[in-house]
């Protein structure tokens, strides 16, 4: 009988290219980087890496970004030294900057500075790097001291994922959303299903999601614990290519036969808006289930969902309502761009008129570093990527993750709700 040759999938031939030469999954190469990244919450770190290791000359600099998102502004003395350190390190070596007011969270940033391209390979010291598997990219977060040597030398030694399939089919109705996506895998995967794998969607329901509905997913793929996401390629990152003056001269595609860890299929359908309980994303279920729990605080917002499209869905369900009495909103725009952009369109002024609190393009109450921490049996809906213990607060608070439409529609409900017809 004549072998067949395995076919590759998307990771593996992205990495291949990069290395010059043929990469299975389980294979390990020194991978050329194209993009590198770190926040304030991860370079610190690497400073004194780069110094011990009398490391004094960085890579091409123009593939090195830092971003000040975590504690931005600074919410003590500590990380406004912090910041410093990072603007110095920063025009010591020419590197490019962005700080509050000019720039916003990574991982929306990013894809506004036309810094994500497609088959590109990206390395950030953030664990939600995945995002940009939005574009086609090979995205996968890195810890500080990989972050030194990706800076140092603009290479990262990468172990080949192996691959899950994740076929969307159909197309999202009602309320329901790309988070909900999210967080219907996470619950069917957990939280170490998807370990150092590969998550590669494809399918016709991948036809109708946006680039920033894309990013969601990708996103929240961390907490499966996938070592990347990505979307083959296809008319919606075409457009994002063209759009941005990027040019993709050879496209790569998934083989028919390519090897996968396992195939899942999602009808987008007849999916409902889903919530994860505490203290795990991967704690799913449907929001009716839980319908009318009482909530202290609202965050719609973050590098998960903080777009603009984010934006407007939530503006749809304020509009002329207020915030309903003993609960507190945050709202965090990705970006300031983003934030500029719904002063434009005229829908911030409905966040502000329903009781809502505009908070900086940073991490802040995502992470429960400032601008927003709950207090003792608080509970919060956030449409953040975590909910674990102690992450936003107080140790007996409690975080319910959800979409943006969910949390407003609650928001003004007082109490965890589906949204009817609007």
């Amino acid at each position: 009988m004549k072998n067949i040759r395995r076919g590759m999938t998307l990771t593996e031939k992205i990495l291949s290219r990069k290395a010059n030469r043929e990469l299975r999954a389980g294979d390990t190469a020194f991978i050329p980087v194209d993009l590198i990244f770190g926040t304030d919450g991860t370079v610190p770190i690497t400073f004194g890496i780069l110094e011990k290791n009398g490391i004094k000359k960085l890579t091409d600099k123009s593939r090195i970004i830092i971003i000040n998102d975590h504690f931005s502004p600074a919410s003590n003395i500590a990380t406004a030294n912090n910041a410093v350190r990072l603007r110095r390190f920063a025009e010591k070596h020419g590197i490019e900057f962005y700080d509050s007011g000019k720039g916003g969270i990574c991982h929306s940033l990013l894809p506004e500075l036309k810094a994500v391209h497609p088959f590109s390979v990206i390395a950030g010291a953030d664990s939600h790097t995945c995002t940009h598997g939005a574009f086609s990219a090979f995205s996968t977060g890195i810890g500080s001291t990989d972050l030194a040597y990706a800076m140092a030398t603009g290479s990262l030694w990468i172990k080949v994922p192996a691959s899950n399939r994740i076929i969307l089919k159909g197309r999202l109705r009602g309320c329901a959303s790309a988070k909900d996506v999210a967080l219907y895998i996470l619950g069917m995967l957990k939280e170490d299903g998807a370990l150092y794998n590969a998550m590669e969607f494809s399918g016709d329901g991948a036809e109708h999601l946006s680039m920033s509905e894309r990013m969601t997913i990708c996103n929240m793929m961390t907490e499966c614990g996938a070592k990347n996401a990505l979307f083959c390629y296809d008319d919606i990152t075409e457009e994002y290519a063209r759009n941005n003056g990027i040019r993709t001269d050879e496209k790569l595609f998934s083989d028919d036969n390519a090897e996968y860890i396992r195939e899942i299929t999602v009808s987008l359908d007849d999916l409902v808006p889903q919530i994860a309980c505490p203290y795990s994303p991967a704690n799913v279920v449907d929001v009716e289930n839980i319908a009318g729990l009482k909530i202290d605080q609202v965050l719609i917002g973050s590098c998960t969902n903080g777009s603009i499209e984010d934006m407007r869905i939530a503006e749809k369900y304020l509009r002329g309502k207020r915030i309903a009495p003993g609960v507190r909103m945050i709202v965090i725009p990705g970006t300031s761009e983003i934030l500029y952009r719904m002063e434009k369109e005229g829908i911030l002024s409905a966040f502000v008129l329903a009781g809502a609190v505009i908070a900086p393009s940073s991490c802040g109450a995502c992470m429960g570093g400032h601008s927003g921490v709950l207090g003792e049996d608080e509970v919060g809906l956030y449409t953040s990527n975590r909910n674990f213990h102690g992450r936003n607060g107080a140790l007996s608070s409690k975080v319910y993750l959800c979409s943006p439409a969910v949390a407003a529609y609650s928001a003004v409900s007082g109490c965890i709700n589906v949204p009817g017809e609007e």
